[in-house]
């Protein structure tokens, strides 16, 4: 599984406690250990969970680990992220981004 530095992983068993439940906006990096594209997304995810903390929890879901999550969402692609409020996903994008452009697609849910 890809690890990204400050960003925690999260399973089919915690992701209520620590996805649904939580205080504020939260983006979900659903990913895989052979997508190309979710490898790219390591360093933007890792500087997006530092320099946004204070607005947003990044966290990180292996969909090959996971499967009854990715299926609850309908995530067919990765990576899929997907940002949840209030128990709710309030925002998805799929695909790689480049930091500056996931920043502005995301403004308006953060």
């Amino acid at each position: 599984m890809v690890r990204i530095t400050g960003v925690a992983a999260v399973t089919d068993e915690t992701f209520a406690a620590e996805v649904l439940s939580a205080e504020g906006p939260v983006l979900v990096d659903f990913t895989a250990d052979w997508c190309p594209p979710c490898r790219q997304m390591v360093p933007v995810l890792a500087e997006i969970a530092r320099e946004e903390a204070h607005r947003l929890t990044v966290v990180s879901l292996d969909v090959d680990h996971n499967p009854q999550t990715q299926a609850a969402y309908g995530v067919l692609s990765m990576p899929t992220l997907m940002v949840f409020r209030g128990g709710e996903p309030v925002k998805s994008v799929i695909g790689a981004r480049a930091k500056a452009r996931l920043l502005r697609e995301l403004d308006d849910v953060l």
